[in-house]
């Protein structure tokens, strides 16, 4: 056994204490359950930092950031951070079963990593191995927080929650050191916590093909390269909220997308590559140009899913959600394929400028992009009775002043007040304003 599996071994060891308070909540009074709950972290915590590198406790858990400082901050901060969240548990109404899912998720994640990463050290199947046992885990944790108290859990929404959970986690430890893994822990819990609250209704069939086409999806992007471990994970996340907390045809428009949007990175890349648009990374995304694209379309799903609980059309969601996508895929491939042909015009003035000048169009680029935003409105009015003609060119025109925005952004703020990804950002904001906007000045259904 290596020292860091050996170490991940004692971790979840520590991290099994989560169930402590659940299980004494069901035989005590709450004060004792509290005391139960957060008591144990903190015990952990004061034997961390008390212990010094000649102690076995030592030894056992440092990690070599542990070793160079000489105390186990990591351990203390760890089992802070839990105590932390117990103390939401047992004072602020954070569900048990979202509190124990948490850590075990990334305490057996971690172990999981650990072990893949002791037979093959690949990243990809070590990030694998987290996202898989972290599952496992979390599945369980809910399971027994469940036995041990009066809460309940449907088991379709808590596989949603340890797979949403999973994934975002082995996101946020590809963006930050690995001694971060305590704030990993509580913004895993926070995310939980707001799925938990959502009125969902979530059958086995959905998840689990929720599930099934995360998994492909993460494949396939990994064999094609079409983005980077980071913004695979990124990817793999949003298809499976969209798919839960939308419908198939949201994740249609979505893998639309992320599909040809990727696929057309790669097109004639040696060509981009002498003419200087060539996309960073040999053309794969990552997750700060996956996020800059589909954020937006990410809030309107989760506002979507809520709508009705505020009376308010899910249908205005739809378009904003439509028409973000729809100029996030026209801009791509304007972009991508448009950046190919010689004598590009700056938006604002149409004078010719050298390829890849931000602002830089061509009129093959507008037409492949308009084709763009046509695919994805295509998908909405086959989807849907209700989208209609009307529907279609309302998520085709929003697509299309989506493209037009970053063209203008790029021409005259990128590289001055804003990078690329935060012109792609703002193009999407503007595309799923005008989307909802005419859905409720057309008062268009769903």
């Amino acid at each position: 056994m290596t020292t860091a599996v050996r170490r991940a071994v004692a971790f979840a060891l520590v991290g099994c204490l989560a169930l402590v308070g659940p299980w004494v909540l069901g035989v005590q009074e709450p004060a004792v359950a509290t005391v139960a709950a957060i008591g144990p972290f903190l015990l952990v915590a004061a034997l961390a930092l008390t212990a010094g590198p000649e102690n076995t406790l030592f030894e056992l858990f440092a990690r070599p950031a542990d070793r160079r400082n000489g105390s186990l901050y990591g351990l203390a901060v760890f089992s802070l951070a839990a105590a932390a969240l117990a103390t939401l548990t047992v004072g602020f109404g954070m569900p048990t079963s979202v509190y124990v899912g948490t850590i075990l998720l990334l305490v057996f994640g971690n172990l999981g990593g650990q072990v893949v990463r002791a037979y093959k050290y690949e990243q990809v199947r070590a990030t694998a191995g987290f996202v898989f046992a972290g599952f496992l885990a979390a599945s369980a944790g809910q399971f027994l927080a469940v036995q041990l108290t009066t809460e309940s859990v449907s088991a379709p929404l808590a596989a949603f929650l340890a797979a949403s959970g999973s994934l975002f986690a082995a996101l946020l430890q590809q963006l930050l050191y690995q001694r971060d893994d305590a704030l990993v822990m509580v913004a895993v819990a926070m995310m939980l916590w707001l799925f938990s609250t959502l009125p969902l209704e979530i059958s086995v069939t959905r998840i689990t093909v929720a599930l099934a086409v995360t998994i492909i999806l993460g494949y396939t992007s990994y064999t094609l390269e079409t983005a980077s471990l980071p913004g695979m994970l990124t990817g793999v996340l949003l298809g499976l909220l969209t798919i839960v907390l939308g419908d198939y045809a949201w994740f249609a428009m979505l893998i639309a997308f992320f599909g040809i949007g990727g696929l057309s990175s790669k097109f004639r890349f040696d060509r981009k590559l002498d003419r200087g648009i060539a996309q960073e990374n040999e053309g794969a995304r990552g997750t700060g140009n996956v996020l800059a694209n589909s954020l937006v379309a990410l809030v309107a799903v989760l506002a979507g899913a809520v709508s009705t609980e505020y009376d308010v059309s899910q249908a205005v969601f739809f378009y904003a959600f439509a028409g973000a996508v729809g100029a996030a895929l026209a801009d791509t491939l304007s972009s991508e394929i448009g950046g190919l042909y010689d004598n590009p015009r700056l938006v604002t003035t149409l004078e010719v400028v050298e390829p890849g000048t931000d602002g830089a169009v061509t009129w093959q680029g507008e037409l492949i992009g308009l084709l763009g935003a046509a695919l994805v409105a295509s998908i909405g009015w086959f989807a849907f009775d209700e989208v209609a003609t009307l529907g279609a060119g309302v998520i085709v025109f929003a697509g299309v002043i989506g493209m037009t925005v970053d063209s203008f952004l790029g021409a005259t703020l990128e590289g001055r007040f804003l990078g690329n990804q935060g012109v792609n950002f703002l193009a999407t904001v503007a595309a799923a304003i005008v989307g909802a906007g005419l859905a409720g000045m057309l008062n268009l259904p769903l």
